[in-house]
């Protein structure tokens, strides 16, 4: 798990990690996966991320661009920067949009695209995995308990 915030050696890049961005008045919509703040080059990256139904995944897409209008407008305003928000959806088998690969330019790293899927793929996996589990905790909890009821 990588730290909340995290600075370039020059000090001209913070990324920050499931952190809200700070505002002078209160946005509903102000906690994001990964913000990445550039001073050097004046810009400010908004990365939701999302895992949804490979059907839906173009609908959630447009949701988070949405919605974080009144957050970008609010750093534009406060930092003086250029504020895009980048959606990272993935659909629930690794699928990704024709939009993703636009999206990636615009994002300071050099990733192949088929990496990007394998990490995509293997992350829905882990989470599918453990929710699984989770599920079947909560089933066998609730057995238990029907089980106990039933005794009395």
């Amino acid at each position: 798990m990588p730290k909340s915030v995290e600075t370039s050696h020059e000090g001209t890049v913070t990324i920050l990690w499931n952190q809200q961005g700070r505002t002078d008045r209160t946005i509903p919509n102000n906690k994001l996966d990964i913000i990445i703040r550039d001073k050097g080059k004046g810009t400010c990256l908004l990365i939701p991320t999302a895992i949804s139904g490979d059907g839906n995944a173009m609908r959630k897409e447009t949701e988070k661009i949405l919605k974080y209008e009144e957050l970008i407008i609010e750093i534009q305003l406060m930092w003086s920067v250029k504020t895009k928000v980048i959606p990272v959806i993935a659909g629930a088998t690794g699928t990704i949009l024709k939009s993703f690969r636009q999206h990636l330019s615009n994002v300071p790293a050099n990733d192949e695209m088929k990496e990007l899927q394998k990490i995509a793929i293997f992350c829905i996996a882990q989470i599918l995995y453990f929710e699984s589990a989770s599920i079947k905790t909560k089933k066998t909890a609730q057995q238990k308990a029907e089980g106990t009821r039933g005794d009395h």
